[in-house]
């Protein structure tokens, strides 16, 4: 179970000589939330230059303009693609929902897995509800009840950004986008003191482009919403009892809110052919997933009361001055939602049958859309967040396999924080991540601009190798590169040969194999199943400066503390086995 392969050698070393291997992964994230020195505009920067003492109150304070002026203009910096993505907002491509739904279109059952019964009575209760259907992806839905996306900077001045050009071959394209926007009434005309510039992104295909805008900056003024958003691993979790499934995808997401006036205001674009806003919120935006999240909980918990019918044109925000729901009403229970993706489970068909039937009534009375082609209701195996879930297990399905695993090695810092990130995700199916990981997490900018340097030299350099040539090459040779690129190349060869997970089984006594070596920690938790062994999750880390320090048993204990921390749901109050090497593990344990 430790055997690592001869190709990976050189990265499990302990750390050389200088190096720094105490940050676990998941602290090391880079963060595009907070905007750089770059991208604040200057008469921003100015007024904090200019304080005589620490600011009490950053939030108030950075806004005001410098000189007393009423608009920041901002001529705008760098652009880079790697890491903002979360905050560009697409322009969707709408169009109108002319195409109506057929009963065909339900992807429900699997004649292999259901009866023919069992079929025709789920397709039934969904078809009933058919009004809250959308075949196509693009077509826009009506708006939800009662949830609104406001933008609250405090009293910080507008930011106007210059426009951005755009190649003469896209002009058109981007005209014909923001017309259907115009006409679907996504957004409208502006004449907002806010500007924020958009981006085109062309597609792998060369010819088509997808439409953003960098909301940076007003990101960076929007005060924070606190409200909690679940975690992956919990909602995969409690699914080892399950008979069907229903994978649900609500259609268009984040479009489906509106805005207040100050949203708007705040959220407008500056294009080449004029200054546009939005009707409805956009992706992209600082609190848009916690918004959309607390609209989708409360339509399934029942928490506020539904306005009567001709109060729910008004735009009104029901979590700020919405009455609780009366007593006796049910929630939808039996499901879990991350944003727009809801998946529904059942030990039995009658039990599925009455959580789909709840919760399509609950969408029915918040105007909650479903699409069609990205939703499967009844069937034993469906795709969810990234997983392929089953009763048999949890398998890695992520939605372009070939995008980590055809990857050439990165050649900046963000590339290589996006592809960590991504390996993050699958960290409880990767055994030993931490190990090859640590070996890329210790790279910086200035060790990919050597690279850069050295690449672009032999690009536009001689043919004949000089004395400086033959030094610079050392660069590559280096320890440090050969231990990098095989670390990503083994990480690569994991994340395409990931195991199937099972499901916790609560009926079953957990096993947790520790391990510990001079500078990392690992655990893997396993049940047995008729005499096998079988995964339920692994985890590890690097240790800290001070834990170098500790004997080989305290650092078994760490292992164990960390699974006990990321299985806590799992595994408090129960009896445990634990594995280690050291004997002297189970003295402590008799000990207390």
């Amino acid at each position: 179970m430790r055997r690592i392969g001869p190709q990976a050698e050189e990265v499990t070393r302990p750390p050389t000589q200088g190096a720094t291997k105490q940050i676990p992964p998941e602290d090391r994230r880079a963060s595009a939330s907070t905007p750089t020195p770059d991208t604040i505009p200057q008469c921003l920067l100015d007024q904090a230059s200019t304080d005589p003492e620490p600011n009490p109150d950053p939030e108030t304070r950075r806004g005001e303009p410098e000189g007393g002026s009423e608009v920041c203009y901002h001529d705008g910096g760098t652009l880079e693609g790697e890491g903002v993505g979360g905050e560009w907002a697409v322009l969707p491509e709408v169009s109108p929902a002319t195409i109506e739904v057929r009963i065909e279109d339900l992807q429900v059952g699997d004649l292999a897995d259901n009866t023919e019964d069992e079929i025709r009575k789920l397709r039934d209760i969904i078809w009933a509800h058919r009004h809250l259907l959308i075949r196509k992806d693009n077509a826009l839905p009506p708006a939800a009840v009662g949830a609104i996306c406001d933008i609250d900077v405090g009293n910080a001045a507008p930011i106007a950004q210059r426009v951005r050009k755009i190649a003469p071959q896209f002009r058109e394209m981007v005209s014909d986008l923001l017309k259907g926007l115009l006409s679907a009434k996504i957004i409208r005309h502006s004449t907002s003191p806010w500007a924020s510039p958009i981006v085109v992104i062309i597609k792998k295909n060369g010819v088509d482009i997808r439409l953003c805008i960098d909301y940076r900056l007003v990101n960076g003024l929007t005060k924070l919403m606190i409200y909690p958003m679940p975690l992956i691993n919990d909602l995969l979790e409690d699914l080892d009892k399950v008979l069907g499934y229903c994978s649900l995808d609500m259609t268009s997401g984040f479009c489906v809110v509106s805005m207040t006036d100050r949203a708007r205001a705040i959220s407008a674009f500056i294009t080449p052919f004029g200054l546009f806003e939005w009707n409805r919120m956009p992706f992209g935006l600082k609190n848009a997933p916690q918004i959309y999240q607390g609209l989708i909980e409360n339509a399934l918990y029942g928490f506020l009361r539904i306005p009567p019918a001709a109060d729910q044109n008004a735009l009104t925000d029901l979590f700020e001055k919405g009455d609780p729901e009366e007593t006796g009403e049910s929630s939808v229970l039996g499901r879990r939602s991350y944003i727009d993706d809801i998946l529904v489970t059942a030990g039995s068909w009658d039990l599925l049958f009455d959580r789909v039937k709840a919760l399509l009534e609950a969408c029915d009375k918040w105007n909650i859309s479903i699409s069609v082609a990205k939703s499967f209701w009844g069937l034993k195996k469906v795709d969810y967040l990234g997983h392929r879930v089953s009763n048999e297990g949890l398998e890695t399905h992520p939605k372009d396999l070939s995008a980590l695993t055809d990857l050439p090695f990165p050649k900046t810092l963000r590339a290589m924080q996006s592809f960590l990130s991504s390996l993050n995700y699958y960290g409880r199916f990767i055994e030993d991540m931490a190990i090859y990981a640590s070996v890329l997490y210790e790279l910086r900018e200035v060790d990919f601009a050597a690279i850069r340097d050295r690449s672009g030299r032999e690009r536009a350099g001689p043919t004949v190798t000089s004395v400086e040539d033959q030094q610079d090459n050392r660069v590559t040779t280096d320890p440090k590169w050969v231990e990098a690129e095989a670390a990503f190349s083994e990480l690569k060869k994991k994340i395409a040969a990931t195991p199937i997970l099972r499901h916790f089984d609560m009926e079953k006594r957990p096993m947790v194999i520790g391990y510990a070596s001079e500078w990392v920690v690992s655990a893997s938790l396993v049940q047995d199943h008729d005499g096998v062994y079988l995964l339920v999750m692994f985890t590890s880390r690097t240790l800290k400066q001070n834990e170098l320090n500790y004997g080989i048993v305290e650092k078994e204990v760490l292992a164990l503390l960390r699974m006990l921390d990321l299985g806590y749901s799992m595994l408090a109050g129960r009896p445990i086995q634990v594995l280690a090497r050291h004997s002297t593990l189970a003295w402590l344990f008799r000990a207390t």
